[in-house]
Formats: structure tokens, sequence, C-alpha cells
């Protein structure tokens, strides 16, 4: 027999995204290389905000930096422990905006364990604006649009 996904109620979309999101912690970013081939890899970001906007900090060397720059158009994918999905396809974009890269940073003492201040050239921070935000639920196969605020 076909598992049963639990229904979804509409107007609760946008909650159950933001605990995907809370919960699942590492999504899979995905980008293009230079072959135009797909590329995924788990990141850790380090800000979301109620409107689906992604945070993920970076190092320059890293070979997503290149993709990134050649085509910005990226997807992240996060999966929870009940197999519940998000999906947000966007555009990254590198964030020059000191008060938020300031108050990115206060708040993740790894940063500054490793990178030591902002001003390290190997530090990026990409700010991935959303263009579409999608949940399903887990076996539905169905994806639901959610609104960005």
């Amino acid at each position: 027999m076909k598992p049963r996904p639990e229904p979804v109620d509409p107007t609760k979309l946008t909650e159950l995204s933001h605990e995907v999101i809370r919960t699942a912690k590492f999504p899979m970013l995905a980008t293009v290389d230079e072959e135009n081939k797909p590329r995924v890899r788990p990141v850790s970001p380090v800000r979301v905000d109620d409107d689906f906007t992604v945070f993920v900090a970076n190092l320059a060397s890293y070979h997503k930096t290149a993709e990134i720059a050649a085509n910005p158009a990226v997807e992240l994918a996060y999966l929870s422990a009940d197999h519940d999905q998000v999906r947000i396809t966007g555009t990254a974009v590198v964030e020059t905006d000191t008060e938020v890269i300031e108050e990115i940073w206060q708040k993740n003492p790894l940063l500054k364990q490793y990178l030591g201040s902002p001003e390290n050239p190997e530090f990026i921070l990409y700010r991935i604006d959303p263009e579409r935000v999608r949940f399903m639920r887990e076996w539905a196969l169905d994806y639901h649009e959610v609104k960005q605020s």
C-alpha cells in the first residue's frame, strides 16, 4: 500500500517551512560548474530571515565561489528527519552591507575562530535572495508554493 502523507494546511506553509529549516540545519546547495555540470554540497547557513533570505559564509578559495561568480542561480534543499522538504530557489549575491556582516559575525563564534575578522580576504558572505520557495510533505510527491513575506 502506498504511504499517505499527512495533509498540509495551506495557511501553515510558512510555519512548516521554517520548522524544516530550523531542524534540518544543513541544506544542500546546488550550483553549476564551469563544464555546466550540477554540483551539490552541504552548507551551514549563518542566518535565515523570515522572508527565506539565507546567508551562507564561504571561503574565496572554495570551488563554489567561481561557480557562483559565473552563474549566481542556486538552490538550497532542506530535508527534515521526517523527510519533509523545503527548496529555496534564488540568486546568490555577495553581501556588502557592513551592518549585516557585523551582525552575523557577532552571532557566529566559529567565523571568528576560523577567520579572525570579517576583513579576512578569504571570507565571503553570500545572501541568497529567494525567488521561489516550495514545501513538500514526506511521500506527497507534490510541492506547495510558499508565499514569501
